[in-house]
């Protein structure tokens, strides 16, 4: 039998109604910091939400919850890898165990796969990158390509991004934010 790689909980995303009334909460109640917001293009409207500098969100808001509707509130479940080359073996074995709908995408600071578990709930498996890139960003990479050619790629797609900075950068400014 294959050993297989630790994985970690890591953050979680939660579509919401009423966007500022929930921010508002999470930040007042549960003193969260907004780490970065945007919008997905023709979709949700994010907010990130963090209260370690080391992690970019720990929640994230998203618009799209119909009012009045039953509607499965969590938006994903996220579990962090401490490396690509175990992104790549959980990718192999969720496909190996049957699984047919994936999404692969780097966010620029995150290599993520995105798949539904046997009742519809979507899991994220992701890794951090070196890097910092303002969010939401979610490009398709080839996680069958060589770990050097998926680091170089990710790395050009950031740099030539506004806002680019080096993981350790983007830490020690949320390090400052959070007082620490």
């Amino acid at each position: 039998m294959t050993t297989l790689p630790t994985v970690s909980f890591s953050h979680f995303g939660l579509y919401v109604t009423d966007l500022p009334r929930m921010e508002d909460f999470y930040t007042r109640v549960l003193g969260l910091l907004v780490s970065d917001r945007g919008k997905l293009p023709g979709g949700s409207d994010l907010v990130f939400l963090s209260r370690d500098p080391d992690e970019h969100h720990q929640l994230v808001l998203a618009t799209g919850r119909p009012p009045g509707l039953e509607f499965n509130v969590v938006n994903q479940m996220s579990f962090k890898l401490a490396a690509l080359e175990d992104l790549k073996t959980m990718h192999a074995r969720a496909r190996d165990e049957g699984v047919k709908q994936f999404r692969v995408v780097t966010h620029g600071n995150a290599w993520s796969i995105y798949f539904p578990d046997p009742e519809g709930n979507r899991l994220e498996l992701f890794v951090d990158t070196p890097w910092h890139t303002p969010q939401p960003v979610a490009e398709l990479f080839d996680i069958e390509k060589p770990v050097e050619t998926i680091f170089k790629e990710t790395e050009a797609l950031c740099r030539n991004r506004p806002g680019f900075s080096s993981r350790a950068e983007w830490r020690k400014t949320q390090v400052a934010r959070m007082g620490g």
